[in-house]
């Protein structure tokens, strides 16, 4: 997205930056063409003026603008008849030094003077005394050609910015893409070390039960009549029922949550959920309670928001171990269902709570650490949210915020 931003306003201020220094550079040039133009006409008319007053062109040779480079008269004879160049009067002037256009008419050029510098020529018949004369005026551009100059620079400004401009994106998307990489490799380590840390999780939760299968296996493949073979094929079926379970956890937190999201009664699912807590509440002494407005329902996967209630239940009465209280609450709360799931066990220490929800974090010597980071990915993946309060030696409560039932 970055990226994209970028390079969209980088093209959108360079090509308006681009055409306008162009533009302003085209112009440049007729623009000082026309203030020469301006200036020669106004140079003409007052040469004009005091060749009228004055037919011996005395004034003329006191008539000295900065901008003239020299200014002569010539008549029909091609003869000089006044040059600011005293020592040309008198003298058959030069073809090419009225630009090489007929003197009887008007014309403007560029001329080379013999000094090296390109001046700006301007030739217009005139009359003086009655007698028509050529006026050839030849003028400086260094002023006249300052819009030039400034367009050269105001271009050359613009070409340089949209450059660094150019440049600065091209850093910025490079520092982007390293930024990017940077954060893919660390995803990827972080992957890589919860891997070790699964793969080590794993060798240690299935090597436990795997050890006491072959133990037991092993005296009832040796003596199979006898009666205390009994309880060891119990223990068999525990342990494997353990491993099922914990595979079961491993399969439900790497799958993707599932689509079928629908509306259902949540009075209806707590129900469920204390009928398959009820066995293992009643041999622990934990009293378990329901309340849950009439009609209250959400939209979501039920069979996922079913398997997070039992992991929070399960997880209520391990921390219960010689009776307590257990208490599911449901309210509807404008858009959102809030169910509340509470108990008052021992609690969590402080220094743990940070890190209930991430996968593979526990503190029982068989848990898996991963009951409560399934709840968070399955209440998450439906659109809800789950947060949990604790207090050492107090209890713990869990709020599950799901969205409320299309029909509310």
């Amino acid at each position: 997205m970055f990226k994209k931003a970028a390079l969209l306003l980088i093209i959108l201020v360079t090509f308006p930056m681009l055409w306008f220094s162009i533009y302003d550079y085209r112009q440049a040039g007729p623009i000082a063409q026309e203030n020469l133009r301006g200036l020669a006409l106004s140079l003409t008319t007052a040469i004009e003026n005091l060749a009228a007053n004055d037919p011996s062109f005395k004034p003329l040779h006191a008539f000295h603008p900065v901008d003239v480079a020299y200014f002569a008269f010539i008549d029909r004879r091609g003869v000089y008849r006044f040059h600011s160049n005293k020592d040309l009067i008198g003298i058959a002037s030069d073809p090419k030094s009225a630009g090489g256009t007929p003197l009887e008419t008007r014309s403007e050029t560029r001329v080379l003077l013999g000094t090296g510098e390109r001046a700006y020529q301007f030739t217009s018949p005139v009359t003086v005394q009655g007698e028509p004369l050529a006026l050839v005026l030849t003028l400086h551009t260094y002023r006249a050609d300052a819009v030039i100059r400034r367009a050269r620079l105001n271009a050359t400004i613009v070409i340089g910015l949209v450059l660094a401009g150019w440049l600065f994106c091209i850093v910025l998307i490079r520092y982007e893409r390293r930024e990017e990489r940077h954060k893919q490799e660390l995803a990827r380590r972080e992957a890589l070390a919860k891997l070790g840390e699964m793969g080590a999780l794993l060798a240690h939760e299935i090597r436990n039960p795997l050890a006491g299968i072959k133990g037991f296996a092993q005296v009832i493949a040796a003596k199979p009549q006898e009666a205390r073979n009994g309880p060891f094929a119990q223990s068999i079926v525990t342990e494997a029922v353990r491993l099922e379970a914990l595979v079961n956890d491993l399969l439900a937190y790497a799958a993707h949550e599932p689509s079928a999201i629908g509306d259902f009664q949540l009075c209806d699912l707590l129900d469920q959920v204390l009928s398959l807590l009820e066995p293992e509440a009643r041999a622990q002494g934990v009293e378990m309670t329901v309340e849950c407005a009439g009609g209250v329902s959400a939209r979501a996967n039920r069979d996922r928001v079913e398997q997070a209630l039992l992991n929070l239940g399960r997880n209520a009465l391990q921390a219960m171990p010689d009776g307590g209280t257990l208490r599911f609450t449901a309210e509807g709360q404008g858009r959102e269902t809030v169910i509340t799931v509470e108990d008052n066990g021992h609690g969590i220490a402080e220094e743990h709570r940070p890190h209930v929800f991430e996968p593979f974090f526990t503190t029982k010597s068989r848990g898996t650490g991963l009951g409560l980071a399934l709840c968070k990915k399955i209440v998450e993946g439906n659109g809800g949210s789950i947060t949990l309060h604790s207090r050492e030696g107090e209890g713990t409560r869990v709020v599950l915020s799901l969205p409320a039932a299309a029909h509310r």
